[in-house]
């Protein structure tokens, strides 16, 4: 598994803000718990979010938010 990256830019961390957001939201959810979710509980944050920004990024709201809940699921994490 590799090392997580960390957020190098107000870009990065404005995506990252938007994915939690938008994955609360899409679960019903309190965005303190998904953020606990992705960083407490799974390395999603550092370790897939953040390393795979460049691609992400680029993609739709709803594809975003399905593919993080396809690895929440993947990796066994819940909210």
């Amino acid at each position: 598994m590799m090392p997580g990256e960390k957020i190098k830019n107000s870009r990065e961390l404005e995506f990252v803000v938007f994915c939690i957001e938008n994955v609360a939201a899409k679960l019903g959810v309190d965005a303190e718990r998904v953020y606990q979710a992705f960083t407490e509980k799974s390395d999603i944050l550092n370790g897939y979010i953040v390393p795979e920004y460049e691609v992400l990024h680029t993609q739709s709201r709803e594809y975003i938010v399905n593919d993080l809940l396809t690895v929440m699921k993947e990796r066994g994490v819940e909210v």
